[in-house]
């Protein structure tokens, strides 16, 4: 059996889905029992657990072969990640006392970036749950496709979507959510032994084909407006941000190229689903 946190999301389901497929036992570890109630019918365990709460993971992990860690995304943190450390060390002293045999952790590209940003609060995972005395895998992901779903309102309504990421024609790795659940179920079932570092990418994709994926999908013109660096501290704080410092951090680091992968082209895993397929799904959902 696996427990798989986060299974509620995106990423987390898309783990548990592909592990399910392979004819695996999935447990599903949820802040609420209601929430596990989908993944009950499928034919799920269900454990109820805080990410905070280190006894009741214990419990949750217990057991199992592997898990999968899904650290919960804080766009806004506090000046010293205190949320995030939190999470962490409940996390580390539930594994560390419960022993499964393996722990795949979802981390980010630009984990290993020693510029503060919103991504060092992967360094921070990594760094702690790296110490523990079991097979770890911190699985590197670029940046979602599925990120484009905040952009289908603006290619609709007036064809022009606002960019952070610039200059427009940079590209910059990026990864399907169904390639990340594939990739780490794969990874889960692997035998190894020690820390190791998995990057994955689905393509690399610039701004400016992102909206020429747009036009497609929608058949209508689509371009990018580039959202100027000055204007970006104001604009955070208005949408409700306390701290938006480490967001236009992160911004920086993939514009100016230190948030990247830390190996070479060869060892890089490519995911296989294209951005054109990820943009017609978001444009129907949305």
């Amino acid at each position: 059996m696996y427990a798989v946190t986060g299974i509620t999301g995106q990423v987390g389901g898309a783990v548990a889905r592909a592990l399910m497929r392979n004819g695996k036992r999935v447990r599903a570890v949820v802040r609420d029992a209601k929430k596990g109630s989908d993944w009950a019918s499928e034919g799920c365990d269900v454990a109820v657990a805080d990410l905070g709460d280190a006894n009741a993971l214990k419990e949750a992990f217990a057991g199992v072969e592997g898990v999968f860690f899904l650290l919960p995304p804080v766009f806004d943190p506090s000046p010293d990640f205190a949320e995030t450390r939190r999470v962490v060390a409940a996390v580390r002293e539930a594994l560390d006392a419960a022993q499964p045999g393996k722990v795949v952790s979802m981390s980010t590209i630009g984990a290993q970036a020693r510029q503060p940003n919103l991504l060092q609060q992967h360094r921070l995972q990594e760094e702690s749950l790296g110490t523990l005395a079991l097979p770890i895998t911190f699985l590197r992901a670029g940046w979602f496709m599925e990120n484009a779903l905040w952009d289908v309102a603006s290619a609709r309504t007036t064809g022009v979507i606002p960019s952070f990421l610039q200059p427009l024609d940079k590209p910059i790795p990026m990864v399907a959510t169904e390639d990340i659940g594939r990739v780490a179920a794969e990874l889960l079932q692997e035998t190894w032994q020690g820390k190791r570092v998995v990057e994955l990418e689905s393509a690399r994709v610039a701004p400016n084909d992102l909206a020429a994926a747009f036009s497609r999908v929608l058949e209508r013109d689509v371009r990018m407006d580039v959202v100027p660096r000055a204007t970006w501290e104001a604009l955070f704080r208005s949408q409700g941000m306390k701290n938006p410092l480490p967001r236009a951090q992160m911004l920086d680091g993939f514009n100016e190229g230190w948030i990247a992968f830390e190996g070479d082209a060869s060892s890089i895993r490519k995911g296989t689903v294209s951005l054109d397929s990820v943009v017609r799904a978001l444009v129907a959902r949305a």
